[in-house]
């Protein structure tokens, strides 16, 4: 998720003039030169003066991101009933995201450079448009399989490019960050409980959802090119600096690899998206058949998981801030392990529901707190291409977990989903506590953002 300057004497959200930006002095704040097509510009533009509507625009677009997420757990007893499919052969959805988002990770630089931000403000809606008309007609799963791979190449782009924008506006990034992925988990909550309704009444297909997606597609067609219409290559390459121009691909391709922070993020990213997808994809099927409960309380409970995220987001953020970011997503981790253990033991219908919103609550900071994290321990040109590197890896983990519950659904039973959880979240809390200690500049042993930034 590129990004703008702000001004010390502006909101955060109002950048500096353009006789600031153009002084290569302020072009060497830290604080302030933020590497994104937006970060700097030689004359005054529209977007320059409000970046408000930029935000909101993206911030639709993480809604969208939200409804295509997490419908897929709501979705999955659909399709193996109407496709006939076992546990493993329906897991087959969860394998086929890393495709779109791995080609996506291959592409947004490569965009961004030739395009700038509108090229990803254009390209990204078009390909999650394409998915959902294309889904919507019901075809053979395999085609669906297809459609889904062509949507996440759409949210490749889109989560890569505003996760790198927002995760280097200095002080404000936890809060901005986290109201970005609080649009993302208000899609994801509302998400299923709408596409159970809507199957609900009148026996519709599970395809009718598609109907929906590919309206909203259409909203998100129009409004992010329309707020980053200015946001074109030249402003991209004057972001970068002139006389980088000549070594950017190389380091993009070759530097973020020398950094332990990048091998370390990617790990906390592999092990965290997968126990949030395996969640996501797993839990609805689990109280049907384990908990033996309705399909709209099922839904629900997923409603619910999604809804604590959007409110840990949009609330954590500033909690982080102040303790750091380093204390804080050790505590929600502890406390999120904890909840899934009550989850694991417990037989209420009611009371998993409660549960799962409590642990999505926990859970919902620990994506955007890492990138903020990983944006300021790397320099400020790689942030783009080592966002789209660790967020790709993310759905890998994203898949491969999902998928191996499937695969051990269909031999074990599906009782074991809860144990994994468990056991993957006490993997994300190691790997966070190796990432956590990473040097920053090869000054800082332990990192904390939040209560270090007025240091910098």
């Amino acid at each position: 998720m590129p990004r703008f300057q702000v001004s010390s004497e502006t909101s955060p959200l109002i950048t500096s003039g353009p006789s600031e930006q153009h002084n290569a002095s302020n072009l060497s704040k830290p604080q302030h030169a933020i590497p994104h097509p937006s970060a700097v510009y030689d004359r005054p533009l529209p977007s320059q003066r409000a970046p408000v509507f930029r935000i909101a625009a993206a911030m639709y677009s993480f809604v969208i991101l939200g409804l295509f997420t997490s419908t897929l757990g709501v979705m999955l007893p659909h399709l193996e009933q109407y496709y006939h499919l076992t546990d493993i052969y329906v897991s087959l959805i969860f394998l086929v995201g890393p495709v779109g988002y791995i080609l996506a990770a291959q592409s947004t630089d490569l965009v961004h450079r030739k395009y700038g931000q509108r090229g990803v403000a254009s390209v990204g809606p078009f390909f999650h448009l394409l998915a959902a008309a294309s889904i919507s007609l019901h075809p053979p799963f395999p085609v669906v399989l297809v459609g889904c791979a062509i949507a996440t190449f759409g949210t490749g782009l889109l989560d890569a490019s505003w996760c790198a924008w927002v995760g280097g506006m200095g002080e404000r990034a936890n809060t901005v960050s986290g109201m970005l992925h609080g649009s993302f988990s208000v899609g994801a909550a509302v998400g299923p409980f709408l596409a159970e309704t809507l199957m609900a009444a009148g026996n519709r297909h599970w395809y009718c959802w598609y109907y929906v997606l590919t309206g909203a597609s259409l909203v998100e067609v129009v409004i992010l090119p329309l707020a980053f219409r200015l946001e074109d290559a030249a402003t991209y390459r004057r972001a970068k600096h002139d006389q980088m121009e000549g070594h950017v691909n190389a380091a993009h391709v070759k530097t973020i690899f020398k950094h332990r922070a990048t091998w370390l993020s990617s790990a906390y990213f592999l092990a965290y998206v997968g126990t949030e997808s395996a969640i996501s994809g797993w839990i609805v099927s689990f109280l049907r058949r384990d908990r033996h409960v309705s399909p709209k309380i099922a839904s629900l409970s997923l409603s619910g998981f999604w809804a604590g995220m959007a409110t840990g987001r949009l609330t954590l953020g500033v909690v982080t801030d102040n303790i750091g970011v380093s204390r804080a997503t050790t505590a929600y981790l502890l406390v999120a392990i904890s909840l899934e253990i009550l989850f694991a033991i417990t037989s209420s219908s009611t009371v998993s529901a409660v549960l799962a919103t409590m642990l999505g609550f926990f859970l919902g900071p620990l994506f955007p707190s890492g990138i903020v994290l990983l944006s300021h321990l790397l320099p400020k040109e790689l942030h783009v291409a080592v966002v789209s590197f660790v967020a790709s890896v993310g759905q890998v983990g994203g898949a491969i977990l999902p998928f191996a519950i499937g695969a051990m659904v269909q031999g074990l039973g599906i009782h074991v989903f809860k144990y994994v959880v468990v056991v993957q979240l006490v993997i994300a809390l190691g790997i966070w506590w190796a990432f956590s200690k990473v040097k920053r500049d090869g000054l800082l042993r332990e990192t904390e953002v939040g209560s270090q930034e007025s240091d910098d």
